[in-house]
């Protein structure tokens, strides 16, 4: 099936989802406090990732994107009983090689959403005007989210949940958003070398 007919598939699929499978899953979307890291770190590095995880809270928890997740799920065939929790980090994270996070999930179903790099986001800044920079911290949550979702059924097939990661977020992408040359300049940096990962 193509990205359009999936798209009108998934539009009229959403709809006639029931608003309380959503709030299930919305329901378990929350702000990880951190109140250590917050304690140790810069006010004005806290003020900056307080902000992005706002952002990323609000993107991730939208009626909208919820039923599209339900329908990804059940066209995937994922139960939503495998996902314990999803939570919006507050700092970035860095793993075992030294690769910065845009997600990551447990074998109990927890799921984290980690930030960009303070430092990476200025450096977007100077490239792209601000709405195209809130873009992409919406895009970024939006697709290490259902990357993650993904990783509970393909497990560690990694080019198998990165090719579907990216065909699921373009069909919703299509209908939510304007596709202008620096949206997709920025939506081409998010999937290059699997940098949704990061």
């Amino acid at each position: 099936m193509q990205i359009a007919e999936s798209s009108v598939f998934l539009w009229k699929s959403v709809e006639k989802l029931g608003s309380m499978q959503r709030q299930e899953l919305a329901g378990k979307i929350g702000l990880d406090s951190c109140v250590q890291e917050i304690n140790e770190a810069p006010e004005r590095q806290v003020g900056f990732y307080r902000k992005y995880a706002a952002v990323a809270h609000r993107t991730l928890s939208r009626p909208l994107f919820q039923g599209f997740l339900v329908w990804m799920l059940t066209k995937e065939n994922i139960e939503e009983g495998m996902i314990s929790k999803i939570q919006i980090m507050m700092f970035p994270f860095r793993n075992e090689k030294g690769n910065w996070l845009a997600g990551r999930i447990s074998r109990k179903g927890e799921i984290c959403i980690y930030p960009k790099k303070k430092e990476s986001c200025q450096k977007l800044m100077r490239e792209f005007e601000k709405d195209n920079v809130y873009f992409y911290i919406k895009a970024r949550a939006m697709a290490a989210l259902i990357h993650e979702l993904l990783h509970l059924r393909y497990a560690s097939d990694e080019n198998m949940v990165r090719r579907k990661t990216e065909k699921y977020f373009q069909i919703f992408i299509r209908k939510e958003y304007a596709r202008d040359s620096k949206t997709r300049s920025i939506l081409k940096m998010l999937f290059t070398a699997g940098a949704v990962t990061r």
